[in-house]
């Protein structure tokens, strides 16, 4: 029996998705495991594997194809002893087709491998397909990952050594390699007008726009439109937070360094618990309370970014607090989440201050109630006991939602995060 390969669901706020790339072509065979398609949906793109061993006889939808419906036919599978040209003979129903764009090649985003897609149902006969050449040169197996880096450097994956699973090459493999010499390509120009000095000037590119890149571009709109901010800033001492990083640090076991972002992530979520009223979202007719400090950690990704969680933060010391931190930064940025890694959460902290921008405002990650801005630690002057000092301070900005979240409720949560973290010790108890 033919096997239908279906859109799948790979997120609870997916509706439709793109199909980046098929990594097999028709005629291909599949074997259980394989990698056939990248998926990008409204956070990253994934990969999809074949549940089931056959021949790929018919890919319905094509590369580049957008707003596929979750649960549409994509392709179809011919199983073991099945004619391929049959089931290449074969389409779905009508109503499992979704309308898509043409096809668009569009920059993908970094990519996350996801369960197979479970596709077992019959196929009825409609119109011929149309066939894909196929091909007898090797196949190389690579993460897309590191196939764009490997485009980027001008590097040949064949000759690679991949160090991943039966061989596949990773990113580290491709980061490994010799460059090869660069190309003469140069980019092409939009526009131009016209010349000085004998250059082109008013050159530009156009860049396809990601799913990745639209769904964040819609979300912030959103939350902008609909979510009435409001802003609230203090200013953090943290010269006491930094010499118990330094004792702690000193103190650690092998593997484990905890980072002042780490103090930071604990300082918020006992906040969270001390003033659980900020630790809210508007859901319109109901307003929901959360019982846990479930902090999103946001993480500039290639191609825009991505809001790890740490689910019930507040149970979690600063070692475990460096552990998780690091793996969920490392595994954003290889494109490695699951999707209940980085959906959901009750509060958000975006920090910039390692790029050394002083204060920011960001805009809520919805449906969060809140989100924690926080910028660099730079030595200042201060007043103590009416005498002009030194001290090492840190600005932090709380954008909340005021229909979630009242001014003075903001106010008490920044004042019990100013108290943590101008006395890292309290944190700890």
């Amino acid at each position: 029996m033919a096997i239908e390969i279906k859109m799948p669901a790979l997120s609870p706020t997916m509706t439709s998705g793109t199909v980046a790339k098929w990594l097999v072509g028709e005629g291909d065979q599949v074997n259980s495991g394989d990698v056939i398609a990248e998926i990008e949906t409204d956070k990253a793109t994934m990969e999809v594997e074949s549940v089931d061993d056959g021949v790929m006889a018919k890919i319905l939808i094509q590369a580049g194809s957008e707003n596929v419906a979750v649960g549409a036919v994509i392709a179809m599978l011919a199983a073991d002893g099945e004619s391929v040209s049959d089931v290449a003979n074969m389409n779905p129903q009508p109503e499992k087709l979704a309308a898509s764009a043409s096809a668009v090649e569009t920059p993908t985003a970094p990519v996350q491998k996801i369960a197979p897609v479970q596709t077992t149902a019959p196929v009825t006969p409609a119109t011929p397909a149309i066939s894909q050449p196929a091909t007898d040169k090797p196949r190389l197996f690579a993460s897309p990952l590191a196939r764009r880096i490997a485009a980027d450097k001008g590097i040949s994956l064949e000759g690679i050594t991949g160090s991943g699973p039966y061989g596949r090459i990773l990113r580290r493999d491709v980061e490994a390699a010799p460059a090869e010499p660069a190309s003469t390509y140069i980019a092409p120009v939009a526009q131009a007008i016209g010349q000085a000095d004998g250059h082109l000037r008013g050159g530009s590119d156009l860049v396809a726009n990601s799913q990745m890149r639209k769904v964040i571009a819609g979300r912030l709109q959103e939350s902008k439109q609909q979510a009435p901010h409001f802003y609230l800033t203090v200013d953090c001492k943290i010269d006491t937070l930094l010499a118990a990083r330094a004792a702690l640090n000193a103190k650690a076991p092998d593997g484990v360094k905890i980072s002042v972002n780490d103090m930071i992530i604990r300082a918020a979520a006992m906040a969270l618990m001390a003033v659980p009223a900020a630790n809210a979202s508007w859901e319109g007719e109901h307003t929901r309370r959360y019982h846990h400090a479930d902090i999103a950690m946001a993480v500039a990704i290639d191609g825009g970014l991505i809001t790890p969680i740490i689910w019930a933060a507040e149970q979690k010391g600063l070692a475990a607090l460096s552990m998780v931190t690091s793996d969920l930064a490392a595994r954003a940025r290889d494109g490695a989440l699951a999707p209940d890694e980085y959906t959901g959460g009750s509060f958000t902290i975006s920090n910039l201050g390692m790029y050394g921008v002083r204060e920011f405002a960001a805009v809520i990650n919805p449906p969060h109630g809140a989100i924690l801005a926080v910028g660099a630690g730079e030595q200042r002057p201060v007043v103590v006991d009416g005498n002009l000092a030194v001290a090492t301070v840190m600005s932090v900005t709380l954008s909340a939602d005021h229909r979630a979240v009242d001014g003075a409720v903001g106010a008490q949560w920044l004042q019990a995060f100013k108290g943590f973290v101008e006395d890292p010790v309290t944190m700890l108890l």
